[in-house]
């Protein structure tokens, strides 16, 4: 067994399964159901006020034994930002729809600050995952003292070694197929497949590689670590679970996805996402360059997105989904974690 393969078994998962953080989509119910079907359950940082957050991890704590992991941003703030242009061209809909341009904002992604490292510090998570980069050097010190595993998620074998150089215990290795936010920071989005992706970071870094993008079903778990993976991420398999926090249209719209049916889009939060099209991408676009800077552009998107929601409509949401949606299937997250991690298992044995 090579030494990066016991990452998980140190950490008390029967499976080198994790459970994608998604927020907005997952709390604390998807985080048990897949702690105990063994892997590692995940909370979404960015989306939860601290006393939440605190309340979400106490929920999962009291009901399932086993690693949790925490997941962060590390975004810049945007600049003071004129988004004239943007409400400019949402104002059709708007007069369509039947509602007002309200200028009141959304709960905004919030970066790792200091308020989630005291968080850290109290609730102790084994894994403290982090998006778009790392936190300041200070901040994440203060993570590392706590003796949680920090990984920081790479798409490209550049964004790789510089998170293993700043302190990574391991890469989550994302590749293009995966649904929501593509993770890079480096450069501009330059979209590598999961496996072109995996060997790749596998060869150039000494430290566990958890493939991440197209990953559903037992092949795609088995060929991870065929290519060198310590273990796996999944994200767009989970939201069909009965546990997830997918809306009714959401589910319908994976249920009905084909694999060309999800893009790359700026229009729901101002930087590339992978997810199904709707009616707002088809008419002005996947990317429009009105859209404000990551994270504002939902703000002005989100009357429209209350309006259809009511009618059953998914026309301005974001229905996040990776190339591998079809391969998804309705199931119990913990059910869903034994079939990756029995795959992944079986994988390796075979390997040794």
């Amino acid at each position: 067994m090579r030494a990066s393969d016991d990452f998980f078994t140190s950490l008390g998962a029967r499976w080198p399964v994790i459970q994608a953080p998604m927020a907005n989509f997952a709390d604390s119910a998807l985080a048990i159901a897949t702690i105990r079907g063994g892997g590692v359950g995940s909370l979404a940082g960015a989306m939860f006020a601290p006393d939440r957050l605190l309340a979400e991890v106490a929920t999962v704590r009291a009901a399932a034994p086993g690693p949790l992991n925490l997941n962060f941003f590390c975004h810049a703030p945007p600049p003071d930002t004129d988004e004239s242009a943007w409400r400019a061209t949402l104002a059709p809909f708007y007069a369509q729809e039947g509602v007002r341009d309200d200028p009141a904002t959304t709960p905004v992604r919030r970066a790792f600050d200091a308020d989630a490292a005291r968080i850290i510090e109290e609730v102790r998570p084994e894994i403290v995952s982090f998006h778009f980069g790392l936190p300041d050097p200070a901040l994440l010190a203060r993570v590392r003292a706590t003796g949680a595993r920090v990984t920081g998620n790479a798409t490209t074998v550049a964004e790789a070694r510089w998170l293993v150089a700043a302190g990574c215990d391991a890469i989550i290795a994302q590749g293009f197929e995966a649904g929501g936010h593509a993770g890079y920071f480096l450069a501009d989005h330059r979209p590598v497949g999961t496996f072109a992706l995996v060997p790749q970071i596998v060869d150039a870094v000494g430290v566990p590689v958890i493939a991440a993008g197209g990953i559903a079903d037992a092949r795609g778990a088995a060929a991870a670590i065929a290519l060198g993976a310590s273990g796996l991420q999944a994200g767009t398999a989970y939201l069909l679970t009965r546990e997830s926090n997918a809306s009714p249209v959401h589910r319908a719209a994976l249920a009905a996805a084909g694999s060309e049916g999800s893009v790359f889009t700026n229009v729901f939060s101002g930087r590339l996402a992978r997810g199904l099209r709707n009616r707002l991408i088809d008419a002005i676009g996947p990317v429009n360059s009105s859209a404000p800077p990551f994270p504002l552009a939902g703000s002005a998107i989100a009357p429209l997105r209350a309006s259809a929601e009511a009618d059953g409509r998914g026309d301005y949401s974001p229905l996040w989904a990776g190339q591998a949606a079809p391969l998804a299937h309705i199931r119990s997250a913990a059910d869903l974690t034994e079939m990756l991690g029995a795959a992944a298992l079986a994988a390796r044995r075979s390997l040794a």
